[in-house]
Parts: C-alpha cells; sequence; structure tokens
C-alpha cells in the first residue's frame, strides 16, 4: 500500500504540472492559407534589371505528375515595389513535375521584404504548389506554403503585409 502511493504521488504531480503548463501556453496560431484575389494589378512601371531575386519552387508530391499550364508569379513589399515573372513554366524542360523543386533567376525592382506571394494559373491541366521560397539580396528570404491546387484564372496566394500598399491595392 505505500509502495503504491509512493509510486503515484510523483505520477499525479506530473500529471497535474504538464495539464497547468498545457493550459497557460498560448496556442499557436494558424498558418495563413492562400486566398484568390480579384482586384490584383500587375504594376506596369517597373525598372526591370534593378535587383536579382531567386525563387525556388516545390510542386507538391500530390500534385499531377506534370502539367502544361501557364504559371505567372507576382510578389512585393508593402511600399508597393513588384516583381512580376510571367510564363515560368515550360513543359519541353519537364517544369514543375510533381515531387520536384524548380529555381528560377528573376529581375526586378528592388524591394524591402517581401510580404506578399501570389500565383496565376491557366491551362486545364491543374497543378499544386508546396512552397515558394524569394531569396533577395535587400530581403530576408521567406517561404509561403500553399500545398493546395491553384485555381484556374484567378491570382492566388497570401498578402501578409499588415496594411501598407499591397498587391490589392
Amino acid at each position: 500500500m505505500i509502495r503504491a502511493v509512493t509510486l503515484l504521488l510523483p505520477l499525479t504531480f506530473i500529471f497535474f504540472t504538464v495539464a497547468d503548463a498545457k493550459r497557460i501556453l498560448p496556442l499557436p496560431l494558424p498558418l495563413p492559407l492562400p486566398q484568390p484575389v480579384k482586384s490584383f494589378k500587375i504594376n506596369a512601371t517597373q525598372n526591370a534589371g534593378s535587383c536579382s531575386y531567386t525563387v525556388s519552387i516545390r510542386t507538391s508530391c500530390s500534385s499531377t505528375s506534370y502539367t502544361r499550364d501557364q504559371i505567372s508569379l507576382a510578389f512585393g513589399d508593402a511600399s508597393g515595389n513588384q516583381v512580376y515573372a510571367p510564363r515560368l513554366d515550360d513543359p519541353s524542360s519537364r517544369t514543375f513535375e510533381r515531387c520536384s523543386t524548380d529555381t528560377f533567376q528573376i529581375k526586378g525592382p528592388c524591394t524591402y521584404q517581401v510580404c506578399y506571394l501570389y500565383l496565376y494559373r491557366s491551362g486545364n491541366d491543374g497543378w499544386k504548389p508546396e512552397s515558394v521560397t524569394v531569396y533577395g539580396y535587400y530581403t530576408k528570404s521567406v517561404t509561403f506554403n500553399y500545398n493546395t491546387f491553384i485555381p484556374y484564372g484567378v491570382w492566388y496566394g497570401f498578402n501578409l503585409c499588415n496594411g501598407g500598399a499591397s498587391a490589392s491595392s
């Protein structure tokens, strides 16, 4: 009897300590989900050669085996600086195959911290990117996690700019 109480007392203490810690600790914030944006406009007044970016796009293993769809990309900062890359796709080079990562060198205006990124898809195959990472000289690398099929004919992605001039302005 004493031996059972001796074992139960520390276990009871541990149980209530862990239960209290879980109750006190804040819950993690949910990750943002990509959204369609109907009012997105490409900024036509860009200085195309100012800065260089590396964009790495990982296609999900649950995507179609390959896509012939046309894929475009736009990203920028809260100050209104925008980089636009039309037609990243190239079916002859097996771009955007399932379970693959494709890397692109893109030139565009210099940005501050990239806080929005949108993808545009047109075609009939469908395509499911897992993530898109942007690397730039003047900005920290940033990853946008999609893991969902991109809808047809609409800019689709993230605006995490928090109130500044953004993708929808």
